[in-house]
Parts: structure tokens; C-alpha cells; sequence
């Protein structure tokens, strides 16, 4: 009796409790929708480990994805970096007190790039450029049935078209944060010398003082789970695309807003588990 009162039409109930079963249904719905969600991002995961038992089919594919997703990058990732690393570097000297070191533009370029900035941008740029495009197109060929060909042809989908850009964005996105931390930090030296009145000497002393190997070692982790959950995440609303064009579109949009969210708590994450070990 209970179940058909609760699958009745909510128009048949009286108009005083009509709110109150709305609301609950539609948490009931939100909460199943949640649950839905995870439960099929597990099972995906474990269709990769299963997918790489098979580096026959995905090894071919992981050099060319990694030019697609990281060299390919590298001009953006750059540019992005050098713009940012500039503006840190005018803005940290225009705010200073009056007998501050000036040194301290440097030790604030390089932590401000190298800790949070050049992982962080990188991997949110990435998240638009090769994430949209990761969606797009495994979306594409689902709504084409190109992925059924596959499974037809006896290839396993997920080792041909999700495994190799994860290896690839794992691989390619710490080098590009490399070159984001090593060109922000030589944009910040750029204009803090040009624009503000810092000497090159005054710069480069403060981009030594307490340097640490390992926060160059806590920007690449920080790359590193960034783009695992930029391919994983991407590839996962591709694979899962419901028909049709505006299906596609809607898969893009929503792996772009995830995986942005995603790089964020990671990005939180990162920083309450190690920042404590980059003290001294």
C-alpha cells in the first residue's frame, strides 16, 4: 500500500501536501541521480584497469595523443604563465611598503607561480581546450556508433580511446607545467626589471631564498592529479553521451564545468596534505 501511495500522480493528492511531495521527490530523484552517478564512474574505472591489460591496442595511440594534448598545448600553457607571472610580479611591487626588500618580488613570483598559480592555470586551461576536445570527439563517435564498430572489430572501446589519453594528459600535463612555472617566473623577472624599478640581482636573490627541491616536486604532483582527473573525467561524459548533436554539446559542457570543479578541490586537497612539508 505504501509503494502505490508513493508512485501516485502528485496531482491526485490533496493541494495542502502537494508541496510538501514535490519537494521529497524531487530530493529522492536528486539523491538516486547522485548515487546513479558515482556507482557508474566506479564501474568505468575499473573498465580502464581492465583496458589495460591490452598495451597492444592502446600503446600505438599514446604518442600521438600526447602531441595532441601536450605539445600542442605548449604555446597556450606558455602565454597564459608569462601573462600571469608579469602581472604577479607588478602588482607585488606597486603594493610593497616603503623599506621592503625588493627581493621579495622574486620569493613571491616564484611561490605564487610555482606552488599555485602554473599548476592551477595550466590545468584549468587544459580542462577547456583538451577536455572539451577529449568529449567532443569520443562523444561524436558515440552518437555515430563508431564505438559499436569497435566492439564489432573485436577492440575493446575503453583501451582504444580512453587509456591512451589518460596515460597522455598524466604524462604531458607535468611537462607543460614546467614550462608554465619556468616561463612565469622568467615573465615576472621581465617586467619586475622593465616595468617596476627592480634590479635583475635584486630579483634573482629572492627567487633563491629558501628554495626547496620539493616544491618544484609539489607542483608536479599537483599536474599530475590534474590530469588524470581531466582525461579521466572528460573521457568518462564522451563514452556515456546520449544521441544526437545537442547530446554532444551538453557532454562537452558539462566534462569543462566537472573536471574545472574537480582541479579546484584537488587543488584544495593538494594544498591541506602537503603544504605543511614546504615550510623552511
Amino acid at each position: 500500500m505504501t509503494d502505490e501511495i508513493s508512485y501516485q500522480p502528485t496531482e491526485t493528492f490533496p493541494i495542502v501536501a502537494r508541496g510538501t511531495i514535490r519537494f521529497f521527490r524531487r530530493m529522492s530523484r536528486a539523491t538516486i541521480g547522485t548515487f546513479r552517478g558515482v556507482g557508474q564512474r566506479v564501474l568505468f574505472l575499473r573498465d580502464i584497469r581492465r583496458a589495460l591489460r591490452e598495451p597492444q591496442t592502446y600503446l600505438p595511440l599514446v604518442i600521438p595523443q600526447m602531441r595532441a594534448i601536450g605539445v600542442d598545448s605548449v604555446p597556450l600553457a606558455i602565454m597564459v604563465a608569462a601573462f600571469i607571472g608579469g602581472v604577479i610580479s607588478i602588482q607585488i611591487r606597486y603594493q610593497m611598503f616603503q623599506g621592503i626588500q625588493l627581493s621579495i618580488v622574486g620569493l613571491s613570483v616564484r611561490q605564487i607561480v610555482i606552488l599555485e598559480t602554473g599548476p592551477l592555470l595550466t590545468g584549468l586551461v587544459l580542462a577547456g581546450r583538451v577536455g572539451a576536445k577529449m568529449t567532443a570527439e569520443i562523444g561524436t563517435m558515440r552518437v555515430t556508433e563508431q564505438i559499436d564498430a569497435l566492439e564489432t572489430l573485436a577492440y575493446d572501446p575503453v583501451a582504444y580511446l580512453v587509456v591512451p589519453r589518460i596515460i597522455a594528459s598524466i604524462v604531458m600535463l607535468p611537462i607543460l607545467v614546467v614550462f608554465a612555472d619556468v616561463f612565469g617566473v622568467l615573465a615576472g623577472m621581465m617586467a619586475a626589471v622593465l616595468v617596476a624599478d627592480v634590479q635583475m640581482s635584486q630579483f634573482m636573490e629572492g627567487v633563491k631564498l629558501g628554495f626547496d627541491n620539493f616544491q618544484v616536486t609539489y607542483s608536479l604532483i599537483k599536474a599530475t592529479l590534474f590530469g588524470a582527473a581531466i582525461a579521466y573525467l572528460c573521457t568518462y561524459e564522451g563514452y556515456h553521451t546520449s544521441a544526437g548533436a545537442e547530446g554532444v554539446g551538453k557532454a562537452t559542457a558539462k566534462a569543462v564545468v566537472i573536471s574545472s570543479i574537480w582541479i579546484l578541490v584537488l587543488d584544495a586537497l593538494t594544498a591541506l596534505l602537503l603544504a605543511p612539508y614546504l615550510q623552511g
